[in-house]
């Protein structure tokens, strides 16, 4: 008893600490494959929610996509680790974000007595978008090859007024990363830097992305617990992050220079591992911030 007590009590100034602030989330990897992760993320979201933090989800679907594809005999093609996107392929990926998964997890939050609603990035022109264009470097004596990787988009502006109004009616939004473009175009976008774009510019408190791995590891493969704007930058130039990871620091980055006080990168195999972030004094993962406090001085 005294155990479940002390853990209330390690909680309680995190608590207050986020009390009405808003949190966004990026929700992907194997916690939204496993059947048990996928019902301690909902309780997790459903208990911020009633504590007085107001929880914003982005969800990702990347298997999900590939499998539905797959299921209609239609090959999955990646051009830098982003999905080729031809016209149907968009449909898919429309009918797989914003339908499909978008609703399960809704329908999961308000099953554990959350009050959730599913949205894409066209609801309102959420999400505006343009069209990504891509480059390769060829050589310095040659201009950059153009690729064309279809209706995949990068985020141009954020129309937070839905989300604010959502937060004021005590309902929780998820979010398909799904765009709009100029002339009604959909753009299938990174959930990982919609996540980031949204938390920008929210102003969001904190800004967690969950992932298949333990954080961002070194190059002996051991975690980092946390990291600062120019120690985030020095990792990317010494080549110390690798993959998937990449994006993922950058969108943090971004994040924070946007005005997002943290950006936490978090394994999402772990049972309650948005919790565990948020409310203990170790925590998990990965941190990124802007800079460490300066220490004082004896006399100062």
């Amino acid at each position: 008893m005294m155990e479940k007590a002390n853990i209330l009590i390690e909680a309680l100034p995190y608590i207050r600490r986020f009390y009405q602030e808003t949190v966004v989330i990026k929700y992907g990897g194997h916690a939204m494959v496993a059947e048990d992760l996928k019902e301690s993320f909902a309780k997790d979201i459903v208990l911020m929610k009633h504590i007085g933090i107001n929880p914003v989800v982005v969800h990702g679907g990347g298997p999900q996509i590939a499998q539905m594809l797959e299921r209609i005999g239609k090959q999955s093609d990646f051009c830098g680790g982003m999905r080729v996107t031809d016209p149907d392929t968009m449909d898919v990926v429309e009918m797989v974000l914003a339908g499909k998964i978008n609703k399960d997890i809704v329908s999961m939050v308000n099953r554990h007595g959350g009050r959730a609603i599913g949205l894409s990035g066209k609801d309102a022109k959420l999400i505006e978008a343009r069209k990504l264009h891509v480059f390769r470097y060829q050589g310095d004596d040659r201009p950059p090859e153009i690729i064309d990787i279809g209706m995949v988009g990068e985020v141009q502006r954020i129309n937070v007024e839905i989300i604010q109004a959502l937060e004021r009616s005590n309902i929780i939004p998820i979010i398909a990363p799904v765009g709009v473009g100029e002339h009604g175009e959909t753009y299938n976008i990174n959930a990982d830097l919609v996540a980031g774009h949204i938390a920008g510019a929210l102003k969001a408190k904190k800004l967690i992305l969950m992932t298949d791995v333990e954080g961002v590891l070194d190059k002996e493969g051991r975690l980092i617990p946390s990291m600062t704007l120019a120690e985030a930058a020095d990792a990317l130039q010494d080549e110390t992050l690798k993959g998937g990871m990449i994006p993922k620091v950058q969108c943090s980055m971004d994040a924070v220079q946007a005005g997002v006080k943290k950006v936490h990168i978090v394994d999402g195999r772990i049972p309650h591992a948005v919790l565990l972030e948020m409310f203990t004094d170790a925590g998990i993962g990965t941190e990124i911030f802007k800079k460490r406090p300066k220490e004082k001085k004896s006399y100062e």
